[in-house]
């Protein structure tokens, strides 16, 4: 028989997993399409680029688009895009997409010409906090949090890996007058930088004592904060007076 745990004698704590950016970062990021329409016999070429593999949050990302139009059409806008992938991997599978930055630019590439321009966007949580369905890292009780970073995994064969999967993809489309949208995608990594083995050992041995003083006849563990502590929550032990309560319980 199972044995039920009293509220006044268990706690819940909140487990934060934390992935770093690997020190070696991908080849850069380069894709390109060539898009043929009805009744021409010319085409529509397209190249995008990123400057890296491997951006840090709050890091600016450039976008090289290069367009070569010897078709007939004409290239209205160009509107570039980073999206946030991320997919729910448990008893069933589900895929959830939101844009995080984007950009609509009215640059046009008319007939046998040649178009070429980098643009740039930041992904950051503060453009995006009302979104649904958005993904973000956890957080600590006082600390801000950000985008979810993307998640690295080494075996990608493996298809019983469980949880949420992170991923970001940068999406380059043309909007082409009377012929159809030509677009392609660009993944990246999106994540923290790895910090220094000073760094951790300096957070983890000199804490700063910043907490307000305790009221000796009760035990409180956020006296002036109106969010629940996230990190380890005391069901009842707030409820009781230190003196007094728990011998009366036993006499009785």
């Amino acid at each position: 028989m199972e044995e039920k745990n009293h509220k006044r004698n268990s706690v819940r704590l909140v487990i934060r997993k934390v992935q770093y950016a690997p020190e070696k970062p991908g080849p850069q990021p380069m894709v390109e399409t060539t898009r043929s329409f009805l009744m021409s016999d010319r085409s529509l070429h397209l190249e995008a680029s990123l400057d890296k593999e491997l951006y840090y949050h709050g890091e600016p990302i450039s976008v090289n688009v290069h367009v070569t139009n010897n078709s007939t059409k004409t290239v209205k806008r160009v509107k570039i895009s980073v999206r946030q992938y991320a997919d729910i991997c448990l008893f069933s599978t589900a895929q959830y997409k939101c844009p995080v930055a984007q950009i609509e630019a009215d640059d046009q590439v008319a007939s046998s010409s040649t178009f070429c321009k980098v643009y740039t966007l930041t992904p950051t949580l503060n453009n995006n906090r009302e979104k649904r369905g958005l993904a973000l890292d956890g957080k600590l009780k006082h600390e801000d949090t950000n985008l979810a970073s993307s998640t690295i995994v080494k075996d990608v064969s493996n298809k019983e890996v469980l949880g949420v999967l992170v991923s970001y993809r940068v999406k380059v489309k043309l909007v082409v007058s009377r012929g159809g949208d030509v677009s392609v995608e660009l993944p990246f990594v999106l994540m923290h930088p790895k910090p220094s083995e000073s760094s951790l050992s300096h957070s983890t041995s000199a804490v700063p004592m910043l907490d307000p003083p305790i009221d000796t006849n009760l035990i409180e563990f956020d006296t002036n904060s109106l969010i629940p502590d996230d990190d380890i929550v005391f069901e009842d032990f707030a409820r009781l007076r230190l003196k007094g309560v728990i011998d009366k319980e036993e006499d009785c």
